[in-house]
């Protein structure tokens, strides 16, 4: 990777990839990297809210698995719910 010299008794250079001055021999190819993965895993989660395709790290043909667990856990939380509300007004009308 090519730098361009900005002041170069103090060691100045301008990293082309990312636009900013720093000292020579420094680059900061480790910290794009670790961003692109970062991107990739807030896309990830991101995708989690709409229930459709397939996490980064699952099995392979287990596409539309989060709207069968999120109706799942829908269905368990609103029957524990429910029967709250139901003994909280059975046990009113004793």
């Amino acid at each position: 990777m090519a730098y361009i010299q900005v002041l170069p008794e103090y060691g100045l250079v301008v990293d082309p990839m990312v636009g900013v001055v720093t000292t020579a021999g420094v680059s900061y190819t480790p910290v794009i990297e670790q961003v692109a993965e970062l991107e990739k895993i807030t896309d990830d989660l991101v995708g989690m809210l709409s229930g459709e395709g397939n996490f980064l790290a699952s099995f392979p043909n287990r596409d539309g698995v989060l709207k069968i667990a999120g109706g799942v856990t829908a269905f368990w939380y609103g029957m524990a719910v429910g029967l709250l509300v139901a003994g909280v007004i059975a046990l009113g009308l004793l």
